[in-house]
């Protein structure tokens, strides 16, 4: 017999917890009380000395459900930004209009390049990555004044702006001062935009 250090109930050998209060009993409780057989704690099943196990899985479904959400938010953003949407702008919606840009000088005049919902990026493409600019002016730069992503042209909605992206020569809209990158400006159909030494005009077509 295991006499309990707790209540002093006598328990029967082999077991870890008294019966009589539930509380630990101590491994010399058994030759205290008389008892010989020092090895049947070890001979106990596992499953009736760990009563706390359910309480330890229960955290596992809110780890679960944590783990399960977080990986959708950057996939739902790569997905906006794939289709030119901006923050505050439905997905999906389109303008009601077609935008171009043409080359007018300083590079294959009448050269046309059609603008896409969303960014339409400007520059020259890269041998290195390769990747392509949807305004890709690679043919029109002989002398390299264009940089691999120079500028970003975005159309949301209505609204069309142009956007120096830290170029080595600069953005300039209508002959006016350097864009300051990360500042887009916006545009409207007719203006001149100046891209190192290529300049470009921006046609606005209502779509029919």
């Amino acid at each position: 017999m295991i006499k309990c250090g707790e209540c002093g109930y006598e328990n029967m050998d082999g077991l870890d917890y008294c019966d009589g209060c539930g509380g630990k009993l101590a491994a010399g409780d058994a030759s205290a009380a008389g008892g010989t057989k020092a090895e049947a704690p070890a001979a106990t099943p596992a499953a009736e000395t760990k009563p706390e196990t359910p309480a330890a899985e229960a955290p596992k479904p809110s780890e679960a459900a944590t783990g399960e959400i977080k990986p959708e938010v950057p996939a739902s953003a790569e997905t906006a930004w794939a289709q030119g949407a901006s923050s505050g702008q439905p997905a999906g919606a389109t303008a009601a209009f077609k935008a171009k840009l043409s080359v007018v000088r300083g590079g294959r005049k009448g050269q046309e390049f059609p603008l896409e919902d969303g960014n339409n990026l400007v520059g020259r493409w890269d041998p290195e990555t390769g990747s392509f600019p949807e305004v890709d002016l690679d043919a029109d730069d002989p002398e390299a004044k264009i940089s691999r992503k120079h500028a970003l042209i975005r159309i949301e909605g209505s609204k069309i702006t142009v956007e120096d992206i830290g170029s080595l020569n600069g953005t300039y809209v209508n002959r006016q001062p350097r864009l300051s990158p990360g500042n887009p400006v916006e545009v409207k159909s007719g203006d001149e935009i100046i891209i190192g030494k290529t300049f470009l005009k921006l046609t606005v077509e209502p779509i029919a």
